[in-house]
């Protein structure tokens, strides 16, 4: 089964289908056919449920179009607590923290009981938009007030938004307190805080951790190899390169760029077809073109 625009030759898919391919859009930041899916639904006149109103805000969000998620999420009735903790994460994906609060406020208001995932989602606002009096607020009042512990995922979150503001001290304080045993998405957040700000001391020790956690992990080698070279440790880091050579540790999967040209997604890494780079780069540079003498004679005709 399949969605295209040949709609005649296809079986008409059902909820759990649209769902899916919104979800796989999202994923891809394939915008063009996440439009194209939410065009069917309104030609099609299938009913858009909750569960698919929220996908849809989710894959906008994940493209990048937040006033299109925003204009869907205002237009659906009766929204759950899943529909406002989507929204509140396409605010939060895009460093827009306060206006993720105000929502949250909203949803409040009109008696919509708030879960984990939501917290989840404002403490990430609070990361991304550097409100960390707000973030210290919402992991007291998530405890407090609504009576939701803390999991790891919250721990993460606040450890991202201490070690992001360079408070250090108070994110070791938080991890020794922690309930659980902090995970590499813990430790992870406080790594790319020391890389942030250089902290080459603390981001050795934990290096060290990950590495215990994750030991095949490339990304903590190249993380601790980047704070080296900051600090002008360049021995250091050249024994951290030999001992990734040492013991075979590399990515297990090439690193890859995706564009979307005329609707189609194009995939592409380093150890790609040339002829498939080449193909796609060029439409995108003739897109850009055709657009910029577009852009000159209009402004040719308003001059």
């Amino acid at each position: 089964m399949q969605i295209s625009s040949d709609e005649e030759d296809t079986v008409c898919p059902d909820k759990v289908t649209v769902a899916s391919a919104l979800s796989a859009c999202a994923a891809l930041g394939a915008i063009d056919q996440g439009k194209w899916v939410h065009s069917y639904l309104e030609r099609s006149g299938m009913e858009c449920d909750m569960v698919i109103r929220t996908a849809l805000v989710d894959m906008y969000g994940k493209c990048g179009c937040v006033e299109r998620a925003y204009q869907v999420f205002k237009e659906m009735p009766n929204k759950d607590v899943l529909a406002w903790t989507a929204m509140i994460s396409v605010l939060a994906l895009h460093g827009n923290g306060n206006e993720a609060f105000e929502l949250f406020k909203e949803m409040e208001a009109v008696g919509v009981r708030p879960n984990a995932v939501t917290f989840v989602g404002l403490l990430s606002a609070c990361a991304h938009s550097g409100l960390v009096e707000k973030g210290r607020w919402c992991f007291d009042m998530m405890r407090h007030v609504h009576c939701i512990e803390p999991q790891v995922q919250h721990y993460a979150c606040m450890i991202d938004i201490l070690g992001r503001a360079g408070l250090f001290n108070e994110a070791e304080e938080l991890i020794r307190t922690m309930p659980m045993k902090p995970d590499v998405f813990v430790w992870g957040a406080l790594l790319g805080a020391c890389q942030l700000h250089g902290n080459v001391k603390l981001g050795e020790k934990v290096a060290r951790y990950l590495i215990d956690l994750e030991p095949d992990n490339h990304a903590f080698y190249i993380i601790l190899c980047d704070l080296y070279a900051k600090s002008g440790r360049f021995d250091d880091q050249k024994r951290v390169r030999s001992l990734m050579k040492d013991q075979d540790i590399r990515k297990s999967v090439p690193g890859s760029s995706m564009i979307e040209v005329d609707g189609v997604v194009h995939e592409f890494s380093v150890k790609g077809s040339p002829e498939m780079l080449m193909e796609a780069l060029q439409s995108v540079l003739l897109l850009l073109s055709n657009e910029m003498k577009i852009e000159r004679n209009i402004g040719s005709v308003i001059r």
